[in-house]
């Protein structure tokens, strides 16, 4: 498991390019039959990709967590952006489709993961943060989601939002969860920009063409920066960071949030026209 430790807003604004990927940018989290873990000091969420392929892949225990098993003290949030799969949590078997979302709480112990087909193996995409409390197993379907639709084709930013762990959502302690979906020829994300001192966010990015790429932008709403990202990526949104981006083509992406609230609309707008 990979260690990420936080950085304050003036060490990141002297950053160059390499410099802001090594610390925010999160690549190669889908290899064939492993799990990549990547534990982030930003509210100790853990970020992780799974791609079993023809094995069944078991969430491992790692020793910086110093716990009895990984969900001793945590919850995670695991959403499907490959072929279908299965996930076995405690002896119970869970199918998850492309883009639904499985919730598990606070003490459970065994957790592995497998696909149905190998030529189309399931992407398990994954957020864990500490949990207080042990909220019960919960699956949210895609088409069960209440998906919003948000934004304009005039703006480029015509977008369906699908909420799956929120406050009127699956339960959670702190983690909060969902994905966005842009239409054909809106390119723009996250708009009107935004922070939320109170939280931490993740972007990961998907269904993103190999030949295209996605300009993200960070950084304090008048000293922005930006990182370039390729399909399957994520990026660490500090809480003090405002998080958008536009893309050379239409994609999806998975945000989620863990920090002081679960209020989904909790953000301190940044006007476009104040951005620097």
């Amino acid at each position: 498991m990979e260690i990420r430790f936080t950085q304050s807003p003036q060490e990141t604004a002297a950053m160059q390019t390499q410099a802001l990927r090594d610390h925010f940018l999160i690549s190669n989290l889908f290899e064939d039959n492993q799990i990549k873990l990547t534990y982030t000091h930003y509210d100790r969420v853990i970020v992780g990709g799974v791609k079993p392929v023809n094995v069944s892949v078991a969430l491992p225990n790692p020793s910086e967590l110093r716990a009895e098993y990984f969900l001793e003290r945590r919850e995670i949030g695991i959403i499907n952006v490959g072929g279908n799969g299965t996930i076995v949590a405690d002896g119970t078997t869970y199918v998850i489709s492309k883009m639904d979302c499985l919730y598990l709480g606070k003490g459970t112990q065994a957790v592995s993961f497998a696909s149905e087909d190998d030529n189309n193996p399931a992407l398990f995409y994954i957020l864990s943060a500490p949990a207080h409390h042990a909220y019960p197993a919960a699956v949210c379907k895609k088409v069960d989601a209440q998906p919003v639709e948000l934004g304009a084709s005039a703006t480029s930013n015509k977008r369906t939002v699908y909420k799956y762990i929120h406050l009127e959502g699956i339960k959670s302690c702190q983690l909060v969860m969902g994905l966005t979906v842009l239409e054909e020829g809106s390119v723009w994300n996250s708009v009107p920009p935004h922070t939320h001192t109170r939280r931490m966010e993740v972007y990961f990015y998907f269904d993103l063409p190999a030949a295209h790429r996605v300009f993200h932008f960070m950084g304090e709403p008048q000293k922005t920066q930006h990182i370039v990202m390729a399909n399957h990526e994520a990026t660490l949104s500090a809480p003090w960071s405002t998080h958008f981006g536009c893309g050379t083509s239409n994609y999806g992406f998975i945000w989620g949030m863990a920090g002081e609230n679960l209020v989904y609309t909790d953000m301190d707008p940044a006007p476009i026209n104040t951005l620097a």
